[in-house]
């Protein structure tokens, strides 16, 4: 078995699914949580991260020895770096000035290159880090751009690995998935394998005030007026990605940033766990959207955790008279 392939059998993927009381009573259902930050970079991108390497590998498109490059706002990057430098690769990766210091201080520790860019509003800007990584990976010899936003091994992580372990996990009977909604690798992903098994599951997408996607599936057109979606890490875009597939989605909600701060802080305090910034975000669309669209006594909701929120501690909890406590339960889960 090769080292690869040992990654992702024994430590990638598999990560729990918690029935979480205070959100089940909160709303009158079953609500249960995918907790991707057991995973081994403590997010859901550990999986794309290490099916593109692998595709990549196996295509021959790097050498040992060569460079993984790509645009992240941190965790597909984290993934992409613990990965790449296992197997013998470097990685270098290019974030947008939004990502949070955890983020950027893990990279490091995992050995990665760094280069911080003004946006990341797609291939069209040149000062975005979509573009800057796709020129620096066809400049550079032996460097491969994995391009999360376009690569179909994105959508297939999810669709191979994520979903059957939710299906398996609610042995079937699964009513709801919601999450968060950036590259759209995960909700696609997860959405096409669970429509396959039965059409009825609602499959909703959650992203920022301001951000295209809800629109683009509505119209299947782009707005004819942008404007600035508001900040919360990981999720939202001003474009449509190409691992985003409409066709697995029934609905995208928007939430906004001040809404989500509110919920972070309010979750932590009501069960000890600190969420992540798009988690909370998910949570937060329960209040605004989702409670009111009726859940049945009998339904089971699965909410998408992709990553923890000791990685948002200076944006979420700090200043807060809750952040030394949580600083201490880094690793709560």
């Amino acid at each position: 078995m090769k080292k690869d392939d040992i990654l992702i059998s024994k430590f990638i993927g598999n990560t729990p699914l918690r029935y979480c009381d205070a959100l089940s009573t909160r709303y009158h259902t079953n609500i249960f949580i995918k907790e991707e930050f057991h995973n081994p970079g403590m997010s859901a991108k550990d999986r794309p991260a290490l099916f593109m390497i692998k595709d990549a590998i196996a295509k021959k498109k790097i050498k040992p020895g060569g460079f993984f490059v790509e645009a992240s706002s941190g965790n597909t990057g984290l993934g992409i770096s613990l990965i790449a430098k296992k197997l013998g690769y470097r990685a270098k990766i290019f974030v947008s000035q939004s990502c949070s210091e955890e983020k950027i201080e893990l990279l490091l520790k995992a050995g990665a290159e760094i280069e911080i860019c003004e946006n990341s509003n797609g291939l069209h800007d040149f000062n975005s880090t979509q573009f800057r990584a796709q020129s620096f990976a066809a400049t550079h010899p032996n460097t491969y751009f994995t391009n999360q936003y376009y690569n179909t091994q994105n959508i297939r992580a999810h669709y191979k690995t994520t979903a059957p372990e939710i299906w398996e996990q609610t042995a079937g009977t699964i009513t709801h998935f919601i999450a968060g909604v950036g590259t759209g690798g995960t909700i696609s992903g997860v959405g096409r394998f669970l429509k396959e098994q039965r059409s009825g599951i609602k499959v909703w997408g959650i992203e920022p005030n301001g951000s295209i996607l809800s629109h683009f599936l509505r119209y299947r057109t782009l707005p004819t007026n942008t404007v600035s979606f508001d900040s919360i890490e990981g999720i939202g875009r001003n474009f449509v990605p190409g691992s985003f597939d409409a066709a697995a989605i029934d609905h995208i909600f928007q939430v906004n940033c001040q809404e989500t701060r509110h919920m972070a802080m309010e979750y932590y305090t009501q069960t000890g766990i600190m969420t992540g910034f798009s988690s909370a975000a998910v949570i937060a669309s329960l209040d605004s959207y989702v409670s009111k669209m009726c859940f049945k006594l009998t339904d089971k909701v699965v909410l998408f955790f992709p990553d923890h929120g000791s990685r948002y501690i200076s944006k979420l909890y700090k200043g807060s008279a809750h952040q030394s406590i949580a600083s201490s339960n880094i690793t709560s889960s």
